[in-house]
């Protein structure tokens, strides 16, 4: 089967984040992994993070070696601003161009890595898969990460919303992260008909997040190491403080519950214990009462099933109605129910349909009590639905299929 398939096409995969960076390792290499198992020819071109590929690279290599994927890297500058990033640019589209013919798919993952897949199609008739993530120039104004106030974003946030249009047009395939991002480009009236659209969210190994997958003495380990979330009511946080997450919000409805019950946050993050202790300050909040750790993607389950409930409030934006949360698919596989906010991608459909948990609509004392009293009735009935919600909407297994799909209809062509 991979001979046959081999003759007809190579699929490229162009990404400007690392294999070695943890969303390489989670939202990139599973699905690549499954598809070369499936039979396809795969290459790798990435922008790897020095310290990151100085971690692991030596594990991530002898992964995709075993998988039978070619991998070539260049390293991600950051010293210059803007300049950097187009480096970066220019290095990715002169490994990606030099291995690619009218045989080659590429499947690029967002705008940068989607401006080369665009080059490579006009230049050489290549196969394009647009793989957008989001609406990647409305995230950086939004985030404030560009300026509107500063010329050169000002341009640039222009000519991405101008090639945003091209990157849909010209590429063959369109995979955006949520139903809610594909309405809103349909609606342009781009001449892209629906089924050129897959909605693929970010998906999890639902049996690397799993209560089953838990090796006991390790867990018994852990539950030592932390004596404090005994007996206690546990509100976890995981991931970064960075751009998006609202961490003045979430420690004031964690402020709310410690007064209302026993509990304990737990934030599961890289983020140094500084920045997140200036947070607790504004709300008086005991430092006792809140434990602060980084955590492998190893040992993530471990410290999720410690838990009760999961927070992440995400500022609401236009950008946030593509975004497909990684977190939420691998907090409900360990079958811990959601408290979020409304107005991220498809997240608030996926709770009306599932009762997986509940999200709010508002950042305010009344707002935070009716939750709570809300999340404390009803726990038990989300806590049940958490695992089958994780199965119907992400479940990695299913992404790797719907990837499947839109490969082989390229063998077609």
């Amino acid at each position: 089967m991979r001979d046959i398939m081999s003759k007809l096409k190579t699929f490229l995969f162009i990404s400007i984040d690392g294999m070695t960076d943890p969303l390489g390792q989670s939202q990139v290499l599973p699905y690549l992994i499954g598809l070369s198992q499936k039979g396809f020819k795969i290459k790798i071109v990435s922008c790897e993070k020095k310290e990151n590929w100085d971690q692991h690279h030596l594990n991530i290599d002898s992964i995709i070696k075993n998988a039978g994927i070619y991998w070539d890297y260049c390293f991600y500058k950051t010293e210059k601003p803007f300049l950097s990033q187009f480096q970066n640019y220019l290095a990715l589209k002169k490994l990606a161009a030099s291995t690619v013919d009218s045989n080659t798919v590429l499947h690029c993952r967002s705008y940068l890595a989607g401006l080369i897949g665009l080059y490579c199609k006009k230049k050489f008739n290549s196969g394009f898969i647009f793989d957008m993530r989001g609406f990647w120039a409305d995230e950086r104004i939004e985030g404030e990460i560009w300026s509107k106030k500063n010329p050169i974003t000002t341009l640039l946030y222009s000519f991405f919303k101008k090639k945003e249009k091209e990157l849909l047009q010209k590429s063959d395939a369109i995979i955006s992260l949520t139903q809610k991002a594909k309405d809103i480009i349909l609606s342009w009236n781009l001449g892209i008909t629906n089924n050129k659209i897959s909605v693929i969210p970010c998906c999890v190994d639902l049996e690397h997040f799993s209560t089953k997958s838990l090796d006991e003495s390790k867990l018994i380990a852990i539950k030592q190491k932390y004596p404090q979330l005994q007996n206690k009511f546990v509100l976890i946080y995981v991931g970064s403080l960075g751009t998006w997450y609202m961490a003045n919000e979430m420690l004031d409805f964690y402020n709310h519950l410690r007064k209302q019950i026993d509990s304990h946050f737990l934030m599961i993050t890289k983020d140094s214990p500084l920045i997140i202790e200036n947070y607790i300050k504004n709300f008086q909040i005991p430092k006792e009462e809140i434990t602060i750790t980084p955590s492998s993607r190893a040992d993530m389950p471990y410290f999720i099933t410690l838990s009760d409930a999961s927070i992440f409030f995400i500022k609401p934006s236009f950008s946030k109605s593509a975004s497909s949360p990684t977190k939420m698919g691998e907090l409900l596989s360990m079958e811990v129910p959601i408290i979020t906010n409304s107005g991220i991608g498809d997240v608030d459909d996926i709770i009306n349909q599932s009762n997986c948990g509940l999200s709010i609509s508002q950042f305010n004392s009344q707002a935070y009590q009716d939750a709570i009293h809300h999340f404390v009735e009803n726990r038990i009935l989300f806590k049940k639905n958490t695992k089958q919600t994780a199965h119907d909407f992400f479940s990695l297994k299913e992404g790797i299929e719907q990837y499947n799909r839109i490969y082989k209809s390229f063998l077609r062509l």
